[in-house]
């Protein structure tokens, strides 16, 4: 007797970027708790030093969410079916915390990020790496170095909204086939599953840092001044 769940290959292209949307509406509002818990060791911190604070705590969050799926498999009387329903919930997880880091250092460099399209712009190319910023640059008319202060908080919005929708596109053609290794490497029984799930999403993490710092540039030398919030 088999129990096996009907096959889903890939969620769709509209509920990727849903699930995206609400992980980065869900993050928009933790982003000051976020920064401030970075400087909590050090309140004089500068906002380099916050930065890497701010890596660190990204990588290490990360990277444990996946090894904490991927032991579920080999967890006695836990089978394939539960690990994979919570790969499912960690996908949601691991975009909220990559969308939370993003926009974290867009506000430690005084990039604006109070509208949805700017959020957008941020997350999608952080996440997307090379390819990211290569098509923000392509669509917005721009070369240079430092898209996040040069696109992000120049640009105007519709301009912006154009550029995501290219994003999106090559967001949902890279998340889903990656995720979809990641998931199926979870599953794999007798702890394997771990150290899939931890490796994946520790280079999923790198590969954000390495583009954020591509994106922002060097970190400002001085704190910017704190927007106004009506």
């Amino acid at each position: 007797m088999t129990t096996e769940a009907p096959s889903e290959p890939e969620p769709s292209a509209g509920r990727v970027l849903a699930l995206l949307d609400k992980a980065i509406a869900a993050q928009s509002l933790l982003v000051h708790k976020n920064i401030a818990r970075a400087r909590q060791r050090n309140p004089d911190a500068t906002p380099e030093q916050v930065i890497r604070a701010l890596e660190r705590m990204y990588v290490s969050a990360l990277t444990g969410t996946g090894a904490a799926v991927g032991g579920t498999a080999a967890a006695p009387g836990v089978g394939t079916g539960v690990a994979l329903a919570m790969s499912a919930g960690e996908v949601f997880s691991s975009l909220e915390l990559s969308a939370l880091y993003a926009l974290s250092v867009a506000e430690v460099h005084g990039v604006p990020i109070d509208e949805i399209e700017r959020r957008r712009t941020i997350v999608l190319g952080v996440m997307l790496g090379g390819s990211g910023s290569a098509t923000i640059n392509k669509a917005a008319g721009r070369t240079g170095a430092h898209w996040g202060r040069q696109v992000v908080a120049k640009v105007p919005a519709e301009t912006l909204k154009q550029i995501n929708k290219v994003l999106g596109r090559n967001f949902v053609t890279k998340y889903g086939t990656k995720q979809g290794i990641i998931v199926l490497g979870r599953v794999a029984p007798f702890g394997i599953g771990a150290a899939i799930g931890g490796g994946a999403n520790a280079a999923m993490a790198s590969l954000a840092v390495r583009s954020a710092r591509r994106a922002f540039g060097p970190a400002p030398a001085t704190w910017p001044q704190p927007h106004q919030h009506s």
